[in-house]
Parts: C-alpha cells; structure tokens; sequence
C-alpha cells in the first residue's frame, strides 16, 4: 500500500498506476457475520458501533468485468453504516447472501465479514474487462449506486433495477478501507477544488437529497416553493437546505437548537424553527398517539415565517417523530417526499389531511446514476458545497459511528483512509479560494 500512496501523494503519471502492483490484502472496518446477536436485548440507543466494527486485514476482493478498484483516500460516515454496525432493523449479512446466490460474481460479496462504507474519493488502481472510461491513475469519488441492468425495469430510472443494492450496505467491499472495489458505473470526477475528505463526505447524501427534493423522481422542486426541511443543518438537511436556496425557493429550516439555527443562516436560510424554542409535542409521553393540536400549532408558526403560506414540498427524514405534522402543514395538491425514517419506520398521520387535499407522498431512496452525476456536477461547479464537520481516521471509526448514531454531529462526519493527513488532494485553487468560506461552514462545531 506504501507504494500506492506514494505514487497518489506525486501525483504519478497514469502508467505508472497501470504498473503498480495491487497488495494481496488491505485494512478494512467490517463487522463479522459471528457477532450479530452480539447485541441481543439492548435497547437501539445503548447499542455500541466501537463494540461490532472491527478494522481488520483482508484479502484482496477478485475484480469481475465492468468493475474497478480504487485507493480510498477518504470516506464518510452515513446512517447505513450504524443501522449496520448495530444490525439493525436487519442484519445486512442477508443482503450479501442474497447477492451471492444471483451468480457466481455475486457470490464473492457473500463472506463471513462485511466490508462497510458507502463513500469514497480515491484514485483508481485497476479497471476490469469492458471497461472504457476509467483507467488507473483517475482521480475520482464514487456514488453507492450498484445495479446489474440486466433486467429492463431499471433502463428508464436505474433505481428501479431489480437488482439495485447500495454499494457498501447491501453489497461487500466498501468505502472504509484503504481499498475498494466498485461498478465502474458508480465513479465520477472528484472535483478538484476539494481536499480527499471533503470531495469523499457529499456521495451518498448529495445525491439522495437531489433526487428527493430537485429531480422530476421526487419533490421536482421549483423557483419559489416553500419547502420544509426537517433536520435542515444535518447530513441530508444540509444538502436539500442549499439545493433549495440553489433553486429559488424558500426554505423553511427546522432545527434542534439555536447553534443549529446560526448554521442555517449562515447558509443563507432566513425561515428558521428552532424545536427547542417551539417545543412540539406531537406525540403523547407513551408515545403511541399524535396530538392534532400540535400539528396546527407547527402549522401557524410555519405561516408566520411564511406570511400565510403553507408549504409546497415537505423534505421528510425523520419518520415516524414528524410524519404525521408533515402531513399535516403540506398545501392542498402539495408533496410530502419520504425517505431513511431515523426516527422510527412505522409512520402515522390522518390520511383526511392527505386524501381530501390531493396530496401526494413520493418514496426515495438514494438517486439513479444520472442524478448522481448532477448533484456531483454541481459540487464540481462551487454551486452546492460539502458539509464536513469532523474528520476521524479509520481507526475511529466505531467512534465516529457512535458520534452519528447519537447525533452529536453535524453534516458529514469524515473518514481518512490511505489519507495521510486533512488538507490534501486540492488541484483547483482558484475556485478553492472563491468558496473557501462556504466550504468551511461546518468546520469544528
């Protein structure tokens, strides 16, 4: 791997990459398919990342046609590598034996450890059969798409596929690891005005946030809209905050507290609800119903920012906690677009708000590839920026899981991997320095 990282750190010419030869093993943060009732009976809160990601030795996965291997400089953290790390709501190691079971390349992915991570920036090493547009020495950063495309549902929207998993959670040989093996498919140009860390962290929520909230696929978000973002300054709030001021709407912000509320104003949000100072209270204490009258007073407040508007696309994540108000404040004819639920899978609402207003509620999940290359684009272009806050080293990165798992993040919490170091990688200076600050905004809070 040493000499891997020289060569990436001299910015070696493309044969020289061609030549180098790949290690026969690589660190890599897994869980093992031995521990998964490790935490049988703990409550999903008190469950421990640092207890069930290991960072361990492992060999060098066989690269199929279509495929490449890439270096990982630097990686991200995501709610999918908690919900695995904690093995829930299911344990992923039936994603993998599925996958095996589809044909004889699939069944590499089905091992006794399961290699995490669903974001990278990196240099390709190696590219398999049939592969034209990558070769060794790229500079790149990977979307967690993974798809056969070997049935025809997929071939108008890729996310469609049958065969359509997220690379990292529902397939082997992921982004936390000095190594990585993907669908050539999934890489892209990493933008070159950004360090390793920081083109790694925007992957998987970028281009979830696009599709939810900008594509025609989800919200089809327009000049003028008044969106509703909960958890506006978190990893996918972040995103679908600046796709909205990026687009010409208003953006309704909901924060936590007041630290959360200045972050969102320094993105240039003005349409502020902090919950610390409303305190909602849509559920009772038992947890097990809603309180109507809570959900008109969200509403109110949000048409005092508003003046007496309410809201056209309402960017849900948190589930179960704030589906039944999202419901609820969305406009007659309006959008409620759903994905992830951190809050609980099991959503409630009054479906008279939905039916007899005409309202729709659009699922996403993740983004197609074409989507993916537009929200990339557009990090490419200094239009939209990533939101890192914290790097970790892939030795941490059971802490770094526990740290998201317990919210005490905000945007994207990174990971360095063959990275020696934050700050490398940059080769476009002068948009650098344009966007410098913007870059920066969630840096050290």
């Amino acid at each position: 791997m040493q000499n891997i990282l020289d060569a990436i750190l001299a910015e070696a010419p493309a044969a020289e990459f061609a030549n180098l030869e790949l290690p026969e093993s690589y660190r890599a943060v897994t869980v093992h398919k031995d521990e998964v009732d490790m935490f049988e009976g703990v409550k999903s809160r008190d469950k421990d990342p640092r207890k069930s990601l290991h960072l361990d030795e492992v060999p060098m996965p066989e690269l199929g046609p279509g495929e490449a291997i890439v270096a990982v400089m630097a990686s991200a953290i995501n709610y999918n590598t908690v919900w695995t790390s904690i093995f829930e709501p299911v344990s992923t190691f039936g994603f993998l034996e599925r996958y095996g079971k589809e044909s004889a390349l699939g069944a590499r992915h089905n091992l006794p450890y399961h290699i995490v991570g669903s974001d990278l920036s990196g240099v390709v090493l190696a590219v398999g059969a049939g592969v034209t547009k990558w070769k060794a020495g790229d500079r790149v950063v990977a979307h967690c798409l993974s798809v056969e495309l070997e049935a025809p549902d997929g071939h108008n929207d890729t996310m469609m596929d049958p065969s359509q998993r997220i690379w990292g959670f529902e397939t082997n040989f992921g982004g936390l690891a000095d190594v990585a093996m993907v669908k050539a498919n999934q890489l892209m140009p990493k933008p070159e005005h950004l360090t390793w860390e920081e083109a790694a962290s925007p992957g998987l929520v970028n281009s979830t946030a696009y599709r939810q909230l900008v594509s025609k696929n989800g919200g089809g978000m327009k000049q003028g809209d008044n969106v509703l973002i909960w958890g506006a300054s978190g990893g996918l709030g972040g995103f679908a905050t600046q796709y909205a001021l990026n687009g010409g709407a208003n953006p309704v912000c909901v924060v936590s507290n007041e630290e959360k509320a200045q972050i969102v104003r320094n993105m240039g949000a003005e349409m502020i609800i902090n919950r610390s100072e409303l305190a909602p209270k849509f559920w009772n204490e038992e947890g097990t119903k809603q309180d109507p009258r809570e959900w008109k007073r969200f509403g109110a407040a949000i048409r005092e920012l508003t003046g007496g508007e309410d809201i056209d696309i309402v960017f849900e994540h948190p589930g179960r906690e704030t589906f039944g108000a999202s419901v609820f404040v969305t406009r007659k004819g309006g959008t409620i677009t759903t994905c992830a639920s951190t809050s609980g899978y099991m959503h409630e609402y009054d479906n008279r708000y939905l039916w007899m207003n005409l309202k729709k509620i659009i699922s996403s999940h993740f983004a197609n590839y074409r989507e993916s290359w537009e929200a990339n684009r557009l990090i490419a272009q200094g239009k939209i920026h990533p939101t890192l806050s914290k790097v970790y080293s892939l030795d941490e990165v059971g802490q770094a899981a526990l740290d998201v798992h317990h919210n005490k993040h905000q945007g994207k919490v990174g990971v360095l991997a063959l990275a020696p170091e934050e700050g490398l990688g940059v080769k476009n200076e002068e948009l650098r320095a344009k966007h410098l600050d913007k870059i920066n905004l969630f840096r050290g809070i």
